[in-house]
């Protein structure tokens, strides 16, 4: 399918948010950006720091016997600096007998508020160590205090042989996913968790290593029928395309661990307040989960401005707690024009929206196209959605056999637990695994940086009508290698202020201010585009030829003006795209080479050296 490039246009304007966005253009210098956060290769160059020589004040059980200093492993380490309150399953050993790796972990563990959450599992004499659950930060202070230890993660342990995550789908290599499938055990221990807020998941199936890597379950939603686990099929499938891990269906990011939050009944409807109450659990239980991505491939019926809308509310303090949050555009789009984005989590402008691709049974990206159905256009706040785009059509993934999916579409159904789809909601997942691959080797990204990323190493889509596809479809491997990420947000982090009503902790969006300065300043946003950051963007001057936000479409939209109901949220789930392809999206010997021959997709050189400090 070839799309004509229809629609309302306007005139090619530079963007004070984005800029013109041209290939290859001016090098860019960025003050208020700066350098960003340290990537995960950075804190690797870190870790000789385990071997902390001993300090002055160091404990030492046997003052006649000079101990080594103590070693902690990499991974391990960087937890620490990253995420230092994690509770985390670690490993002492020491040079002396078992009663000294009961004593360090006595040491370490004697302030902790909560004891009872820190505690020895087990206690092994021939190995002179103790299995234990501990602060992730508190191994720094070990390191530097208490000396003769090696300090290792309670790692899982994989079968000998364990075979390499594969697809035979043509997503994967279209989106520049594949390259992570080979670095899978290396990065397994620093993926961090996905929320999916659906459905639900059917998770007793090899797609999720038969349940061991769905951590929790909660259901939200009380709306019936509502089978257990997952009674629509929906969520197994966003899950499957986000982390699946069964042969030859490969998700985008094969190791992560999920959290199922079930807010869908089986028919794909929800209420926002439980798309909320789902919300709110993560972000009490982040980090006890290590929970830093969730997927919402859903949408509320009510249009709303970002500024009113609870859901939107919500999902914004996820995002300024450290999570970062993949939602779907929606499936209301038309081939007339754009259709706007004017619903919730998807018009806020925070978060990540994203739009489908059609890949036309190509990995190329000139071949490529957006769905007719895939929405965008402007919110009702003036904010241009989505960012990006994923592969959304004719998408493969697992559903339990009797969930409503596959009775409802039986012509859909590809073999025993699988089943055809097209939407938003399963171009969700694909950024959202590649989220996590990129946290997973930039461990201190914060979620405006993920964003930036992804964006800066979009590809220009040449046959999507301008605005479509954002700026551009996934380049996934491209984005967690990126240098140094921008903040596509900054204009808007002037507004982010500290929260006095609740727990204080996690800053909100000032509403009021915003608006204000808004409605007073054409150009608020221009601070969000500055010389630097934007060195190597990919996509170019059609791709995101408007202004990104404009006072033009702002339209004040009150909940008084709506008259739908304003309690209900839907799946953005193949949404009217009932054509059969000629032959599903797999991965052929001719694509695979033409793949290999494309600059875009091909595999990036080793990194330099790190300089130890």
């Amino acid at each position: 399918m070839s799309r004509d490039n229809g629609g309302t246009h306007g005139e090619t304007r530079s963007s004070a948010l984005w800029g013109t966005g041209n290939r290859g253009g001016d090098s860019r210098a960025n003050a208020l950006w700066g350098k960003g956060g340290r990537g995960f290769i950075a804190i690797l160059g870190m870790l000789f720091v385990a071997a902390i020589p001993l300090a002055g004040g160091a404990v030492n059980s046997n003052p006649s016997k000079e101990k080594a200093p103590t070693y902690v492993d990499p991974v391990l380490l960087a937890k620490a600096h990253t995420t230092p309150h994690a509770l985390t399953k670690m490993i002492i050993q020491s040079s002396e007998d078992v009663g000294d790796a009961q004593k360090a972990f006595e040491y370490a563990a004697k302030k902790d508020e909560s004891p009872d959450r820190e505690r020895v599992k087990d206690r092994f004499g021939f190995v002179s160590s103790v299995a234990v659950t501990l602060r992730a930060g508190k191994v720094l202070n070990l390191a530097k205090k208490y000396p003769g230890l090696t300090i290792t993660s309670d790692a899982s342990v994989a079968l000998s042989g364990t075979v390499v995550p594969t697809s035979k789908h043509l997503w994967p290599t279209a989106e520049n996913v594949r390259p992570f499938y080979n670095d899978t055990e290396k990065y397994r221990a620093a993926t961090p968790t996905i929320a999916i807020i659906d459905s639900g998941i059917d998770k007793n199936r090899a797609d999720f290593d038969m349940g061991a890597r769905v951590i929790a379950e909660k259901v939200f939603t009380q709306l019936q029928p509502n089978s257990p686990g997952d009674g629509r099929g929906h969520g197994t499938f966003v899950a499957g395309i986000a982390a699946g891990s069964a042969p030859d269906n490969a998700g985008a990011a094969p190791a992560a661990k999920l959290v199922s939050l079930d807010v869908m009944d089986d028919h794909g409807m929800a209420r926002t307040s439980d798309v909320i109450a789902a919300a709110e659990w993560v972000y009490q239980n982040r980090q006890a989960y290590n929970i830093r991505v969730v997927n919402l491939s859903l949408h509320s019926t009510t249009p709303s401005n970002f500024t009113r809308d609870p859901l939107d509310r919500a999902v914004e303090k996820l995002w300024f707690s450290g999570v970062t949050v993949v939602v779907a555009s929606g499936n209301y789009g038309n081939a007339n024009g754009p259709s706007g984005v004017p619903f919730a989590p998807g018009n806020d402008p925070f978060v990540i929206t994203v739009g489908a691709v059609d890949l036309e049974n190509s990995a190329g990206v000139r071949k490529h196209d957006i769905a007719d159905w895939s929405a965008y256009g402007y919110t009702k706040d003036g904010f241009r959605k989505p960012e990006i785009a994923a592969a959304g059509r004719f998408v493969i993934g697992p559903v339990p056999g009797n969930a409503t999916l596959p009775l409802e579409r039986p012509d859909h159904v590809v073999g025993p637990g699988y089943m055809r789809l097209s939407g938003t909601s399963f171009a969700a997942p694909i950024v959202a695994g590649a989220a996590a691959q990129i946290l997973a080797r930039n461990p201190t990204f914060t979620p405006d940086q993920v964003k930036g990323a992804l964006m800066q190493k979009a590809r220009f889509i040449p046959e999507a009508p301008p605005g479509s596809a954002g700026v551009g479809e996934i380049n996934a491997d491209r984005s967690a290698n990126v240098p140094r990420a921008p903040n596509p947000n900054l204009a808007l982090n002037r507004f982010v202020v500290p929260d006095d009503t609740t727990d204080g902790t996690t800053p909100v969006f000032d509403a009021v201010s915003w608006s204000d300065f808004a409605k007073n300043s054409a150009s608020w946003d221009s601070a969000s585009w500055s010389d630097a950051s934007w060195s190597d963007v990919s996509w170019t001057d059609a791709s995101w030829s408007d202004v990104s936000w404009t006072d033009a479409s702002w339209s004040d939209v009150s909940w008084s003006d709506v008259l739908a109901a304003s309690d209900v949220t839907r799946e953005d789930a193949a949404g009217g795209d009932n054509t059969v392809p000629g032959s599903d999206y797999i991965l052929t010997p001719e694509e695979e080479a033409a793949a290999a021959l494309d600059p875009d997709l091909a595999p990036l050189p080793p990194p330099p050296p790190v300089e130890i400090p």
